[in-house]
């Protein structure tokens, strides 16, 4: 419970002064004034501690502050004014410790929000104007100054491009874009300057929607705070029955207050919202965002994971897998003509072979007398000589001579090829298709290390297509040809085997991201609609960061609960030699207040990179 109605920092001063001017009375010969000082010190932070456990009560909630209450309202009570100032002075200082290590916690989070830009530098009208985000429409050039943090997503206009990304994947080492090439908002311009060609309005773009994320995931209430509440009515039970025993038994008041004074105030209260905040900004800082505190402890208890194809197990875009050209052409040849003619086309799988040329550092022609078919093919003139590039059919009706055969014939389910013919002849044939990301069977084997007892392949491609793309891969089963109602279905049925995560990116996926326990989307590249269903969002590109994902949330859970039972092993102790009376209640504020520090240190471990056993 915090202190709102009053500063933190006033409410620590004020026992602390009473506390000085105590002892300092009695330094002085005047004793007798010790005792009103410390009690009146006390008052303001009992105060507000009664009203705040006022308001809780209307709400139904009943925690370990009622402890804090009872063993300043008994210390006083029973003339024990020096052990009432201290558990004042701990407890309001305990509730400063934890928002400071909140604050902390919270810093590679706030960091994100802090860097979001509020103006933009326009071209208009052959000069530049300096404008707020809400000003800038998809089509505007923008300029980019080296410094500058990308306002709004958009496409590198010319030139060279060296953006920093570490704020939102995590990675060090800057990327570089050329013209053409996207660029996500937020990301740090690390080079020259460069404009832009906004794609989207800064409220729609992706640095916009991680910041309301991330906002979403500071305002969450971690579910683990309910269950320390379940812990909490134990304690408090028990708590109760000892002191009044004591009382009882030995029939010494000074006993019970000890005991209330030595449970005041329980690490339950502390450890947990201080390890979860912790385990947030930690995930944060690896490019995982994570909705909040629900969200990491179901992360931490995942035993089934459902997966979709396209764009998640497989980089989403069509990329040249293979090539089969003519004996009088070679490789680079045929992908410098294609790419050279496919530069004058907007088509998806012409920016495909162009992009590739480009990255293989081919030298690209200006094409002239260009004709497209729509959705057939495109011919022209490169360097004075005829090109055709498209399928097979539209290039072979168009070819004469001898080579008019077809080549090897690519067998991979799914796959696309592109003929190119040159000078009426067919020069060869590139094969298009969405690769399997590197390194995914090391990925499943680190998940099944991590207690991922059974993983699901689901995806709405055909049957082959599945299972050619599963052959070779350790999954339980593989489901194709699934609508979006259907990959619920088969996220719901897999819940008899454990609490299921969920990792998808499009927006056919959302409503199975939704109703898994765990929804986790690719957010780099995936829909808008996915991110928001999800309950973690991956913001780089990397499907191998669920591995961190789960370590951070399960090493978020184990600290949190080893922080909870060793405070409440210390206080129970503590608690029986106060009852025997071999702890005063100033000797029990004090041990319960270094309880409660170590507790919170622990917590705080969770900031560490070493991940959980």
């Amino acid at each position: 419970m915090s202190f709102n109605l009053l500063p933190r920092p006033l409410l620590v001063a004020l026992p602390a002064t009473g506390l000085a001017l105590g002892f300092a009375f009695r330094l002085f010969g005047q004793g007798a004034w010790s005792g009103r000082v410390w009690a009146v010190s006390t008052v303001p932070v009992l105060l507000v501690l009664s009203i705040e456990i006022v308001s809780s009560l209307r709400r139904g909630e009943l925690g370990l502050d009622v402890v804090a209450a009872l063993s300043m309202s008994s210390a006083l009570v029973f003339g024990e004014e020096l052990a009432a100032a201290v558990i004042a002075l701990m407890y309001a200082g305990g509730q400063y410790l934890e928002s400071f290590a909140e604050r902390h916690a919270h810093r590679e989070m706030t960091s994100l929000l802090a860097r979001q830009p509020r103006t933009a530098v326009r071209h208009r009208n052959g000069a530049l104007e300096e404008v707020e985000l809400e000003a800038i429409a998809p089509g505007d050039r923008l300029l980019i100054r080296r410094g500058d943090v990308v306002p709004v997503d958009g496409s590198v206009a010319g030139g060279l491009a060296v953006l920093d990304q570490s704020a939102l994947t995590g990675e060090s080492i800057p990327v570089q874009r050329r013209a053409g090439d996207a660029v996500m908002s937020g990301s740090t311009n690390a080079g020259e300057a460069f404009d832009l060609n906004a794609s989207r309005r800064a409220a729609e773009s992706t640095y916009a929607g991680i910041v309301r994320l991330v906002e979403a995931a500071q305002r969450s209430k971690a579910p683990m705070s309910r269950i320390a509440d379940r812990f909490a009515m134990v304690f408090l039970g028990a708590t109760v029955m000892i002191a009044g025993a004591a009382w009882f038994l030995a029939g010494d008041p000074i006993r019970a207050v000890a005991v209330l004074v030595v449970a005041t105030p329980c690490p339950l209260i502390l450890a947990v919202p201080v390890a979860i905040v912790s385990g947030l900004s930690r995930a944060a800082k690896h490019g995982i965002l994570v909705k909040g505190g629900k969200a990491l402890e179901m992360l931490a208890r995942v035993r089934v994971l459902v997966i979709d194809k396209t764009g998640t197990l497989t980089d989403g875009h069509a990329q040249i897998v293979a090539d089969h050209v003519m004996p009088d052409f070679s490789p680079d040849e045929v992908l410098r003509v294609a790419a050279s003619l496919d530069q004058a086309s907007k088509h998806v799988i012409a920016q495909t072979i162009v992009s590739e040329a480009r990255a293989r550092d081919l030298r690209l022609a200006v094409p002239t007398d260009v004709v497209e078919a729509a959705g057939e093919g495109i011919a022209g003139l490169v360097e004075g000589r005829r090109a055709l590039v498209g399928g097979r059919h539209y290039v072979r009706s168009r070819l004469s001579g001898p080579d008019t055969a077809v080549l090897q014939k690519s067998e991979m389910p799914g796959a696309v090829v592109v003929a190119v013919g040159i000078e009426g002849r067919l020069a060869g044939e590139l094969v298009l298709a969405d690769k399997l990301r590197g390194g995914t069977e090391s990925l499943l084997q680190n998940l099944r290390n991590l207690g991922v007892e059974r993983i699901v392949l689901a995806t709405g491609d055909r049957r082959e297509v599945a299972e050619a793309v599963a052959a070779g891969l350790s999954f339980d089963a593989v489901r194709s040809e699934l609508t979006p109602d259907q990959k619920v279905m088969v996220v719901l049925s897999e819940r008899k085997n454990g609490p299921v995560m969920m990792v998808g990116d499009g927006v056919n996926d959302a409503p199975a991201l939704a109703a898994a326990d765990v929804g986790l989307a690719m957010g780099a590249r995936g829909a808008a609609a996915s991110a928001e269903a999800a309950d973690v969002v991956l913001l780089v590109d990397q499907l191998d960061r669920v591995v961190p994902a789960i370590e951070i949330a399960r090493r978020s859970r184990f600290i949190a609960l080893e922080s909870v039972y060793a405070g409440i092993g210390l206080s129970a102790i503590g608690m029986i030699a106060a009852a025997l009376g071999d702890i005063t209640p100033v000797q029990g504020a004090l041990l319960q207040e270094l309880i409660d520090v170590a507790v919170i240190l622990n917590a705080l471990r969770v900031l560490q990179d070493r991940m959980a056993p």
